[in-house]
């Protein structure tokens, strides 16, 4: 069982996280901006399942793989760096995501969802990070280590979907909003895209 005061500051530490401006966050609006809430929410249920991944990792111990191999490390950094950029360009040359006549339905679900999970999946670090993060509030001393940090991500995924699910249904409103003003609507797609871009060339540089 976790203690209740290191369980209550696990919610405290887990919500600063989850709140401030990070890898996460920018995926999901920059996706319900372009194609509008659905695509918002069902990316921030993809961005969540890849936290989850990471976090069943960690407490099995799979992610010690991530942290002493520099090949397995550096291989899964590129590729995931590579398909960012990937989405980024996508979405910088697409013209007609904000048009009036190409509704947000166009996207299909499964695509939205699993590029929102190999978005987490492929990021090497946040792997590391709950390998060093969750630990810290288990009991040392229990022989039900696993489980505690299982419980533990379960409930960092559940506070997380909670507030991305609310970004992205209002980045969302934001895209609808654009698709009646074309004017502006080109600029935020590039903007959009430029910052996917920026984000898988900052975790291609990022140090080990």
């Amino acid at each position: 069982m976790i203690d209740p005061a290191k369980f209550a500051l696990f919610i405290g530490v887990s919500w600063a996280l989850i709140i401030a401006p990070g890898p996460d966050m920018f995926y999901v609006i920059t996706r319900g901006m372009a194609h509008g809430r659905r695509a918002g929410i069902l990316s921030a249920i993809g961005v969540v399942c890849g936290i989850l991944v990471h976090t069943t990792a960690a407490a099995f111990g799979l992610t010690l793989i991530l942290q002493t191999s520099v090949f397995a490390f550096l291989l899964v950094k590129y590729v995931g760096a590579a398909y960012l950029v990937y989405l980024g360009i996508k979405a910088w040359r697409e013209k007609s995501t904000f048009s009036l006549e190409t509704p947000a339905l166009i996207v299909k679900s499964h695509t939205l969802f699993w590029q929102g999970v190999l978005s987490n999946v492929l990021n090497p670090k946040i792997g590391i990070f709950f390998l060093a993060f969750l630990p810290q509030f288990i009991d040392k001393g229990s022989s039900h280590g696993t489980m505690q940090m299982i419980i533990l991500g379960l409930t960092f995924a559940c506070f997380g979907l909670c507030f991305l699910f609310m970004v992205g249904y209002f980045s969302g409103t934001v895209g609808g909003w654009l698709r009646h003003r074309p004017r502006y609507a080109q600029f935020f797609q590039r903007l959009a895209g430029g910052i996917l871009i920026g984000l898988g060339i900052r975790l291609a540089v990022a140090e080990r």
